[in-house]
This record gives C-alpha cells, sequence and structure tokens, in this order.
C-alpha cells in the first residue's frame, strides 16, 4: 500500500508539472514585480506611459508553438476522443458513488451563539471594527459596480485601490460584505446589517442591469485580456472577494439573494472558462493562473458544498494551482521565490477539497505547508513573507526590515492552522493560532482609531509601524488588500475560541482564552468564559469558567498551552483539584454541568528566548523575546546588544515592572503663547519640544518616571504627592538613566546616574507663586533651578528674584504621555536598558523585536 501510494503522489506530481511548473512566471520561482500589489499598484496608477509600456512588454513568457505544449497534456491519461470534452473531464475526476469523506472534522459553533465580553482587547478590537465599517458610505462603495452596468452613480467612488481608474476596484466590497456579515453574527447590530442589506440589493440589481450573470466593478474586457495573457490586474482576485462576501452574507445572515447572484455569477465565469478549455487547452487556463486568483477554489468548494452542484466542483478544481500544489504534494520546499499572498489561499482552497472529497493527498498537502512555513519562513511574530514573498528557507535574519508580515498573509495562515486543528485536534496548531492572532493581527490596528490599519508589519531594528512603505492607512483613501482582510480578521475574532464535536456525548474544544461566553446549543448550557489580564509581576494565566442551565452529559476540552509548564499550574472543578496533563495537551472533563458549576484554570506564564529561524552560524545570537503567546519588543530606535553574561535563568536580566509604577509616570509641560512645549529627551538632551500626541516617540519621550531618592519604594496615590520629595527622573524608555545637570548654566542630559553629574531634583512648588505649578531644585546645588532658556533646558542659580526666570524655572506636573502596558519589562542590555511591552500595544513608537544576545 505504501508503493501504491508513493506512485499515486508521483503520477499528481507529474501532472502538476506538466501543467505549468517548468515554464510559469509564478511556478518557476523566478519573481516578478507584478506579483507585488504595491508595485502593480504604483505602475497602473503611473502618468509614465514609457515605463507602463517597458514593464508590461515583460508581462508574460506566452509559448509561440502551442503544439510544444500538447506534448505535456495531463489529457494523455483520457481518452484521445475526449480530451477536450468538459464533462468528461469531470466524469474523470468525480466518483460516480459519491465521495467518501471519513474525516471526523471538529465543527464550528456559530458566531451568533458567540459574544466577546467587554473587558477583553479582542471585544475592544472588534469594536473598532464595527465603528469602521459604520462609517462607510453604501453609494460610494458601489459607486463603480453601478458605472459598470450603467445604473446612476450617485456621490464619488472612494479612493486608493478603490479608485474609479484602479484594476482592481471592487475588491474591498467583498471584504466589507464578508465583514459585515461576520460582525452581524457577532453583535447583530441592526444599523449594519440595513447596510450590508441594502449592498447585497443593489448588488442585484447591478447584475440583473447587465443580464448576462456578470457582476463586477469593472468592465467584463478586463477577463478577455486574462484569457489572452494580456496584462491586467488580478480579476478573478477581485471577483473571489465579491463570491466570498455573497456567500458569507449568505451564510451569517441568511440573504438568499446574495446566494442567487453567486450561483449566477458562477455560472458565467464556468462557461467563460469552459470556453477557454475548449478553444486552445487546459494548459492555457493554467498560464493564465499565473496572474493572482485569490481564494477562487476555495469559495467555490464552499459553494459545491451548499449546492453539490458538479460545475462547482470541477470549476474550483481547475483553480487548485497544479503547478504551485505539485511540490507540496511530494514534500518539496519550493516557496522561495513565491509571492505569499497568491499562494496561501491556492492551499486554503486545497484544504476544502479535502473536506469535500476525502482525498488524503491534500490533507498532507495543507500538514506539510503549515510545517515548512512554520519551521523555515516564520518570524517570531507567527507570521511569514517579506516584501509580500517568500525569501529562501531558514534565512530570515537578512530579511528584518520595515516590510515584514504582510497582513493579508497573516489573515491567511490563520485559515490554514484553523482547518489543521479541525481535522487533527493538535494543540500545535492552536497554538500557531495564538501566535499569529496576539501577535500579527492585534498588532496592526492603530490603537482604537477607527479604519486605521497597517499593510506590512515592520519587524527589524529601530523600525515603526507608522515608517513603512505605506505607513498607517487611511479611512476612506488605501482600501488595501491588508484593509479588505483587516477588516474580515477583526470582525471574526470569536470564530475559533470554541470548536465541537457532535454525538451521544457532545464536546467542547476551548482553544483560545478570550473573554466571552457561549451559548452551546448542543450541550445545552451557557459557558461563560473569564480571563484575568495578564501581567508581567504575576505571571499566570486566569481563567474561569462558569456554567449557566442545567446541560446533558458533556465533555469539555481545555488546551494546556506548548508555552507553559506543569509546576505552578491548577485546575479545579466545583474547588476540587483536577490533574492536568502535561502542556500540548488537552484536560478533559465529562460531567453533567449545571447551573452555578465553576471551572478555574491557572498557567504560568514563562519568558523565553527564541532563535530567529536562520541556519547559519554568524545569526545564531538573534533572538527573539517572548512572554507566553506575547511577542515582546524593545522601545529603541536601533539598540538591540544584550550580554547575559553569567546568568543563569532569563529572570537574572529580565524583571517585571510592577502595576505601581505608572503612577510614578509624569510630563512636565509650560505654556508659551498659544503653544504647549514638554520637557524632552532629545538624542540624550533635555529640550522643551511641542505637545505630541499619544503613541508617537516624542510622547515616550516626554515621559518620566520619579524614583524617590532614599526610598525607591514608596508609594504615590496621585502626582501631586510628590511636591516635597527628592527624586530622580529616569527616561520612560531608558531604565537606569537620568536626567543629570552639569552644574550651573550648563545644559541638562540624560545619563547613567553613576557617572558623576547630580541626577537629584526636589520637587518644590512652583516659583511663579500658582498653585498649578512645580520647579526642579538641584539637591547637590541648593537654591539652584533647572529653567528653560529658548528650547534648552539649563540649571540656574542666580535668577532667584527675576519673575521671567520664576516663570521659565516653573513647570506643570501632569500624567505621563506615556505609560507602561501591564505585559512591561525591563532587559538588561550591554551598553543600556530596554523596556520591554508586547507588540500589539504599539501605535506609532520605535521599536527592535529581535536581539543581537549573547553571553
Amino acid at each position: 500500500m505504501k508503493t501504491l501510494a508513493v506512485v499515486e503522489v508521483l503520477v499528481v506530481f507529474i501532472v502538476f508539472v506538466a501543467c505549468g511548473f517548468v515554464v510559469s512566471k509564478e511556478c518557476n520561482n523566478i519573481p516578478t514585480q507584478f506579483s507585488s500589489h504595491t508595485f502593480r499598484y504604483e505602475l497602473l496608477s503611473s502618468k509614465n506611459e514609457t515605463w507602463r509600456e517597458e514593464m508590461f512588454s515583460h508581462y508574460h513568457v506566452t509559448p509561440t508553438d502551442d503544439s510544444a505544449w500538447s506534448n505535456l497534456l495531463p489529457r494523455k491519461i483520457l481518452k484521445e476522443e475526449d480530451e477536450l470534452e468538459w464533462t468528461m473531464m469531470y466524469r474523470k475526476m468525480k466518483n460516480s458513488g459519491g465521495f467518501d469523506v471519513s474525516g471526523d472534522f471538529l465543527q464550528e459553533v456559530s458566531l451568533h451563539n458567540v459574544r466577546l465580553d467587554p473587558s477583553s482587547p479582542h471585544w475592544q478590537a472588534q469594536q473598532t471594527n464595527l465603528e469602521y465599517l459604520l462609517l462607510l458610505d453604501v453609494d460610494r462603495l458601489l459607486w463603480s459596480f453601478r458605472k459598470t452596468a450603467s445604473l446612476a452613480t450617485p456621490g464619488k467612488p472612494y479612493g486608493g485601490w478603490e479608485d474609479s481608474n484602479i484594476e482592481l476596484r471592487g475588491h474591498f466590497v467583498g471584504h466589507y460584505l464578508s465583514a459585515s456579515a461576520l460582525t452581524w453574527a457577532s453583535t447583530h447590530n441592526e444599523s449594519l446589517k440595513e447596510r450590508m442589506t441594502a449592498v447585497v440589493s443593489n448588488l442585484n440589481l447591478c447584475q440583473e442591469a447587465l443580464g448576462t450573470g456578470y457582476l463586477s466593478a469593472f468592465p467584463s474586457e478586463f477577463f478577455d485580456r486574462f484569457e489572452a495573457i494580456k496584462p491586467v490586474w488580478a480579476p478573478y482576485y477581485t471577483i473571489h472577494k465579491i463570491l466570498a462576501g455573497l456567500l458569507d452574507q449568505y451564510t451569517f445572515a441568511g440573504n438568499d439573494q446574495a446566494l442567487k447572484i453567486v450561483t449566477l455569477m458562477v455560472e458565467y465565469f464556468y462557461n467563460r472558462v469552459q470556453n477557454v478549455i475548449s478553444k486552445y487547452t487546459v494548459e492555457r487556463h493554467y498560464m493564465s493562473l499565473n496572474e493572482e486568483t485569490g481564494g477562487m477554489n476555495d469559495v467555490l468548494y464552499r459553494l459545491y458544498s451548499l449546492t453539490k452542484n458538479p460545475k462547482h466542483l470541477l470549476l474550483a478544481h481547475l483553480f487548485d494551482k497544479p503547478c504551485f500544489l505539485g511540490p507540496l504534494a511530494v514534500q518539496a520546499d519550493e516557496l522561495s521565490g513565491f509571492h505569499a499572498n497568491t499562494h496561501i489561499p491556492i492551499v486554503i482552497g486545497s484544504q476544502l477539497r479535502y473536506e469535500v472529497t476525502g482525498d488524503p493527498l491534500y490533507k498532507e498537502i495543507g500538514m506539510f505547508f503549515l510545517d515548512i512555513v512554520n519551521s523555515s519562513h516564520t518570524y517570531a511574530t507567527g507570521g511569514t513573507s517579506v516584501s509580500e514573498f517568500w525569501s529562501d528557507p531558514k534565512r530570515l535574519a537578512s530579511t528584518l526590515h520595515t516590510e515584514n508580515e504582510e497582513s493579508c498573509t497573516t489573515y491567511n495562515m490563520l485559515k490554514v492552522s484553523r482547518n489543521l486543528f479541525r481535522w487533527t485536534k493538535e494543540v500545535a496548531y492552536a497554538d500557531f493560532y495564538e501566535r499569529a492572532l496576539t501577535n500579527g493581527v492585534l498588532s496592526i490596528q492603530r490603537g482604537t482609531d477607527p479604519g486605521v490599519m497597517i499593510y506590512m508589519l515592520p519587524l527589524g531594528r529601530g523600525v515603526s509601524k507608522a515608517k513603512s512603505y505605506h505607513g498607517w492607512g487611511t479611512q476612506f483613501a488605501s482600501f488595501w488588500c491588508c484593509y479588505g482582510t483587516g477588516t474580515e480578521s477583526f470582525s471574526k475574532l470569536g470564530d475559533s475560541i470554541y470548536f465541537e464535536q457532535q454525538g451521544e456525548v457532545p464536546a467542547l474544544y476551548i482553544i483560545q482564552y478570550i473573554s466571552s461566553s457561549l451559548n452551546w446549543e448542543s450541550g445545552k448550557i451557557v459557558l461563560n468564559q473569564k480571563v484575568d489580564a495578564v501581567n508581567s509581576w504575576d505571571p499566570y494565566l486566569r481563567v474561569t469558567f462558569t456554567v449557566e442551565g442545567t446541560g446533558k452529559s458533556s465533555t469539555l476540552n481545555l488546551r494546556v498551552p506548548s508555552w507553559t509548564q506543569l509546576k505552578g499550574a491548577k485546575a479545579t472543578y466545583n474547588a476540587q483539584n483536577k490533574p492536568l496533563p502535561s502542556p500540548g495537551n488537552f484536560l478533559s472533563m465529562t460531567e453533567n454541568w449545571r447551573a452555578g458549576d465553576k471551572l478555574t484554570f491557572e498557567l504560568p506564564i514563562n519568558l523565553r528566548t527564541e532563535p530567529i529561524s536562520d541556519d547559519r552560524p554568524q545569526y545564531a545570537s538573534i533572538q527573539a523575546i517572548l512572554y507566553g503567546p506575547y511577542l515582546l519588543v524593545a522601545h529603541t530606535s536601533g539598540d538591540w546588544d544584550i550580554k547575559t553574561g553569567s546568568a543563569s535563568s532569563l529572570s537574572d536580566w529580565i524583571t517585571p515592572i510592577p502595576a505601581s509604577y505608572n503612577t510614578y509616570l509624569v510630563s512636565f509641560s509650560q505654556k508659551r503663547g498659544n503653544s504647549i512645549l514638554v520637557l524632552t529627551n532629545s538624542n540624550q538632551s533635555i529640550t522643551m519640544q511641542d505637545l505630541p500626541p499619544s503613541g508617537t516617540d516624542a510622547a515616550v519621550h516626554s515621559t518620566f518616571r520619579l524614583i524617590i531618592n532614599g526610598s525607591p519604594s514608596a508609594e504615590l496615590s496621585q502626582v501631586e504627592d510628590a511636591i516635597g520629595q527628592s527624586v530622580i527622573l529616569e527616561p520612560f524608555d531608558l531604565p537606569g538613566h537620568a536626567v543629570v545637570h552639569q552644574g550651573e548654566n550648563n545644559n541638562l542630559i540624560v545619563a547613567n546616574p553613576d557617572e558623576g553629574s547630580s541626577s537629584v531634583f526636589r520637587i518644590a512648588p512652583g516659583l511663579d507663586g500658582t498653585t498649578e505649578t512645580i520647579s526642579l531644585e538641584s539637591e547637590s546645588n541648593k537654591d539652584c533651578f533647572v529653567y528653560s532658556n529658548e528650547n534648552s533646558l539649563k540649571l540656574s542659580c542666580s535668577q532667584s528674584e527675576d519673575p521671567e526666570f520664576k516663570r521659565a524655572a516653573s513647570f506643570q506636573m501632569n500624567k505621563g504621555l506615556s505609560e507602561y502596558n501591564p505585559i512591561s519589562f525591563v532587559a538588561k542590555g550591554a551598553t543600556r536598558n530596554f523596556l520591554l511591552a508586547p507588540l500589539f500595544s504599539l501605535r506609532d513608537e520605535s521599536y527592535t523585536v529581535y536581539f543581537n544576545i549573547t553571553n
């Protein structure tokens, strides 16, 4: 049997290779600029016709002799007279007795039955996304669809990638339909339902006006160019988004009109693809797949699972890009050079093929794919890709800069891992999901700003989310691919917390610890999950489950993550201790659950370092620091050296920041005319700068921690309690350094307090005599005060009676412009210490992800 299986795999591989691996520009591992969405947008937006013509002249290498391709036809395995017969192709692919799908898959629980708790960061992210969806105008979303259908076009189209002259226009509308359907299922917000229903109704009018089943925001001539192997920007990519969005409207919102539109669209494209294969060859169709087609196979397999229409199954299989799946079928890592987000959706589609046909080859493809991506192409965030492409395996140290981890790729890799978990129940896939969700998804929103997201997640030294090629997007003028997947990601944060296995004794798998409630219909109970906020000073994940209602006998399976340890772990059921399995397994409990039942879970969270995926010895010291699933980054403009010396454990050089420290964070300001200036660490010199917004480097550099001299553990209930105290001013992002003076009339600087200059100041009542201000008096130079001289800060001892001096030496002392995230640490560096915080907590601040850790 093993030999037979190998032969079968080789046959499939030969077919896959024959269908384009040898010649396709996307399947010979030679990347092209056209594969990049960013490049394509710049090219199509350019007014430089010479450049455009030059680039498009190299668009495809089209064979001049079609007969040369005939020798490679997989149709040679069929009867000669049936080679071009569409129906015969299907008969050879399908099992006339039906498919044997014997997979014991876990089932999704309905999003309608899951509600995120308002105390969780996931709920806040979902709410921010909902606010954005409600900002979007229906007429502006529909503008290009109506234009294409020759209908009235009120208003004006959105900008960015939805602009009326951009060939990818319409893609975001598909994402909007998916995001709104998922968000409505998660919230039942009626305003959103009205808007999304209006979009579907108007798309129906557009389709009826066109009269052929076709529907898009661009004319069908784009597909003439696609089929002729001529330049056009991914028309099937946009069609996939529209189909998927409409299918989600049917699946999650029960909109039958949406399903009708989908079936008419698919009939139209079925006929187009049939015509290409009949007129030319199947190879011609596979050649055209070198242009990105999104997840066409995925959405078509989904449709087939609903309709059981064999046309939908056949068309889905014709979008299974064989030249990419072929090497995966024989477990070869040929990912280097491929455009990542073009191909991950193809794997997702192949996973759906496994689910609808039971073909085990496609299960193996999915498992091998995630294995090689995770082991050789994945960063500590759980994300992948550099400048949209996969680089050489285990060579990631050379790829760290601003253009890492395209957000779309994380969205899609989560789908891959989610499917694998449902098939296998392996904790490793749930762990992967948790890491990528926590670091790769929650990190792409700019706080609670609706509609402000990023394209790339920078992972270099001293990088910022605001300073990549794209930076932060805008609400109405970006609409990148990653805006579409971003809105979807934040609309379905509740879809992978719980999975179920139905049966006489139903089982629930709880794989993500996110405060939420589940109305578990199979178990006939409501399960409430409450997760205590994680922090650095109390290193435990604490989760409490409570039951409402009286259910039937059922099983709860709780994930014990691989990042924890048994020592210190604890689980109780109604105050009785329960034995825990080793990390990487599930704690299973079968009970007749009753109202008031209480299950608690307490898991240690450990610090650990993780080397970058790079097998070159010179990069062995490049490591990331994680705290459980949380990736910790340093507030730094590029420093990354850490020398551990004789330290025997991470706790010797990484220490938690206590909760009370936020009380000691202050900023000092002065009003000058209509401006407010703040005391700022400007490259180790203390200056006065304009009041900055929060979440920026300037806000970080304008925040200082008060260290009470002689009593560093003294407690302050409010900032004003520091008046009269002698303090050291420690810069927020430079633990262990201090503001120091260099004698009278010299500038204040930031330095190590051991370097001689005085760093202790008494916080005195303001010299200007007002109750709102304070002054900083030097402890080493009595009656000498810090004052602002233009934009610099100096120490003066001779002007204490001058009113202008008193004003310049008086500051308002307010709460710090920045604050410590609850998951914050200090790491001892080679020349400085580092403030560590979770990547998802940063907005525009500069940070470094990986460190050069040596001993």
